[in-house]
């Protein structure tokens, strides 16, 4: 079973405490850091990805959900936060879960087991090697491997294929999370890549057979680092 990779952010060590253990006790996640404002997340994530943030709301400076709103790509989000009123701040946000302190450990394992039933389900997409989707007035097989990229237009997306552009009704996040998450990684707010179909990479632009593609410039590194350790 893969591990969830997950960093905790909360600028009260007490409750940092808390959650280091219940997240060690569930079994399946993979801790990596923990921090104490999203400064500092901030910082980590263009050094590392991680598949889950357990991010609390009312933080100094930044709060979790204008950290995840100034985020082109984030990671999933599990919320926390002392203030109930707070608890639908980021509900546009596609987050997974709100967990409400102090918080009790059957409360943070369903919010868990709702993580890992997430996960597992993206990851189990690798073995379904096409999608369907609605364009034109008909459905179009898309085969993954076929894929060079995908650009995001608000409620729209064009899916560039080897052969031919498919034009959907989508957002890039919620078509993102039909893509199986080995083959294709976001580099831009309005851009996701077919990562073995990259020829070069110049500047901020990755070449695509005669397309270029940008890397945006807070998702550069990550993205570099991605490419880089694919193989490893």
């Amino acid at each position: 079973m893969a591990l969830i990779s997950c960093i905790i952010t909360d600028d009260e060590p007490f409750a940092r405490k808390g959650l280091e253990g219940y997240v060690t006790k569930a079994g399946f996640f993979d801790l990596k850091a923990q921090c104490e404002d999203a400064m500092e997340l901030g910082a980590l994530l263009t050094q590392q990805s991680v598949d889950l943030l357990f991010l609390d709301i009312q933080m100094p400076h930044l709060t979790g959900v204008e950290f995840i709103r100034s985020m082109p790509n984030p990671p999933k989000v599990i919320f926390t936060t002392a203030f109930k009123e707070y608890a639908t701040d980021g509900f546009d946000l596609d987050v997974l879960d709100y967990l409400l302190k102090p918080i009790p450990f059957e409360r943070f394992m369903k919010a868990a087991f709702k993580a890992k039933d997430y996960f597992d389900l993206r990851n189990n997409a690798g073995t379904v090697d096409y999608i369907f989707v609605k364009s034109n007035g008909k459905l179009e097989k898309i085969i993954f491997d076929d894929v060079l990229f995908i650009k995001g237009m608000e409620n729209y997306v064009e899916i560039y294929t080897s052969a031919r552009k498919i034009i959907t009704h989508s957002t890039l996040r919620a078509f993102a999370d039909k893509l199986p998450a080995r083959k294709f990684m976001q580099t831009h707010k309005s851009y996701i890549i077919a990562s073995n179909k990259i020829t070069s990479i110049e500047g901020n632009m990755l070449n695509i057979g005669e397309f270029e593609v940008p890397i945006s410039r807070q998702l550069k590194d990550q993205v570099l680092h991605a490419l880089i350790n694919q193989n490893r």
